[in-house]
């Protein structure tokens, strides 16, 4: 096994290994996961590690105590947040898809919806440009785009936008529910 060192420096951080990365260097990563999964899955859970894989993309997972899925829960709504404003600047926003911040900045001048969503993203943020800095940086951060042109800023979403989709997509309210929050 290769990488053991590198792959668990970008996972242990929340990051993601994506199959459709620019970088050179994570899609080795990719690869040698792929090609060596059985082991690298027992090698990380020795250590509390649970190497999964999902559509495109290696992340890994933990038993957490429940105090931790508290905080889990805060993440997850700040992420549905995320993807119902990039939902909204572009239906088409997902893997594979190219951006630049300066486009989403216009969009939000120009849709009321998406101003309004714009600034309950972040409340420290008031100019727009500021909000997409901060997006664009939490996007990177996590491992859901990469910086593909530098010289006109041009990013590129990666498979592993399909984890903050599927998750998003697995949260179903019951009827019951429902009606205690409509109260």
């Amino acid at each position: 096994m290769k990488y053991t060192e590198e792959i668990f420096n970008i996972l242990s951080k929340g990051g993601f290994i994506s199959a459709n990365s620019v970088s050179p260097a994570i899609k080795r990563y990719y690869d040698a996961i792929e090609e060596d999964l059985t082991d690298y899955y027992e090698y990380y859970k020795g250590i509390g590690f649970y190497l999964e894989g999902g559509d495109g993309y290696y992340m890994f997972t933990r038993q957490e105590a429940k105090v931790d899925l508290e905080r889990k829960l805060e993440a997850v709504m700040k992420w549905i947040d995320y993807l119902s404003f990039l939902k909204t600047y572009d239906a088409t926003f997902g893997p594979g898809f190219k951006f630049r911040p300066a486009d989403i900045e216009v969009q939000i001048s120009c849709q009321m919806e998406l101003k309004d969503k714009a600034s309950k993203l972040f409340q420290d943020k008031k100019k727009y440009n500021e909000v997409v800095e901060k997006l664009v940086s939490e996007l990177e951060k996590a491992g859901m785009i990469e910086l593909e042109n530098e010289h006109d800023n041009t990013y590129k979403v990666l498979t592993a936008f399909h984890y903050m989709e599927d998750l998003v997509d697995c949260i179903t309210i019951s009827e019951e529910m429902n009606d205690e929050i409509s109260q």
